[in-house]
């Protein structure tokens, strides 16, 4: 799986002109106001981050990143793929937004960027998965953020990504590792945010994490965890004919009986000042003032 950066490059780029149209820009032009999904859902848990220098990784095109600056954030987004930053450096000059783009893979965010450099890092929906080692991403993580800085990440439960893709039969069973392996080989000719068409490089290479991992990822990076939550939703369709959309969050779950499998996830978590005082949810909350 040495590959998987170029593989998973050619992938992204691939995906951005169907994503140009799927991800409705349009409401981002028209509401200079209007929030991203995940960043609609997310924002009680976020907190106050207008001011915060942030940096969000693996932005792609950006929507989440404009999301955050539009809240005040003094934001950077950092992607591997080439064409998703010239499309969101397109879309924040357009809709007037001093954002920073770097091109990098995360395990060289730091080199990219500068130790120290952020107040929160953010990571949104669907980017987990593109991280070969959750233990490097974690202290990358650490790394990049102030003493005192904060962690806010949301993604698809690794749960979702062990169920099978469509069957003919109707079932929905788990097919892919829930634990992190060296990697799986998909090849997939659509994009999640399209219209059908074809995109022009299909394969890439994804990584699961079980939460243990993470868990234990994140606390040995030095950094402490303030709060996890598990939900039923996610913002797009994992299910197929099995799920529903709700319209006053935007996402999906299960429609029968979405208790029985998470779906998504919300983690926070602090790097410590020196000397530490108080607990970690102190410390976020500390954060604030």
């Amino acid at each position: 799986m040495t590959d998987h950066l170029s593989i998973n490059r050619a992938n992204w780029d691939s995906r951005v002109p169907q994503h140009l149209l799927g991800y409705d820009l349009d409401r981002f032009r028209a509401d200079p106001s209007f929030l991203s999904g995940v960043v609609r859902f997310d924002r009680p848990r976020l907190g106050e981050i207008s001011g915060r220098r942030g940096i969000h990784l693996q932005c792609h095109i950006g929507t989440d990143t404009v999301s955050l600056a539009r809240l005040g954030a003094r934001m950077t987004g950092l992607d591997l793929s080439p064409a998703s930053l010239a499309a969101a450096r397109s879309i924040a000059e357009e809709l007037g937004h001093d954002i920073e783009y770097v091109e990098s893979d995360v395990d060289r965010a730091v080199e990219a960027l500068g130790a120290e450099r952020f107040e929160f890092v953010y990571t949104g929906i669907g980017a987990l998965c593109w991280v070969p080692n959750v233990r490097h991403w974690a202290r990358t993580v650490a790394a990049l953020l102030v003493p005192g800085g904060r962690l806010f990440l949301r993604d698809a439960h690794p749960m979702v990504y062990t169920l099978c893709d469509p069957r003919a039969d109707g079932l929905l069973t788990v097919e892919f590792p829930y634990f992190e392996t060296p990697g799986i080989v998909f090849e997939e000719s659509q994009t999640y945010a399209g219209d059908g068409t074809p995109i022009a490089s299909p394969r890439s290479i994804s990584f699961n994490h079980g939460i243990s991992e993470l868990l234990n990822a994140v606390i040995d990076a030095g950094l402490d965890l303030v709060s996890f939550e598990e939900h039923d939703s996610v913002p797009w369709n994992p299910f197929g004919d099995f799920a529903e959309f709700d319209p006053a969050t935007g996402e999906y779950r299960l429609r029968d009986r979405p208790a029985r499998v998470p779906t998504s996830f919300t983690l926070r978590a602090v790097r410590p000042r020196t000397p530490r005082t108080g607990s970690p949810v102190d410390r976020w909350r500390e954060w604030e003032c």
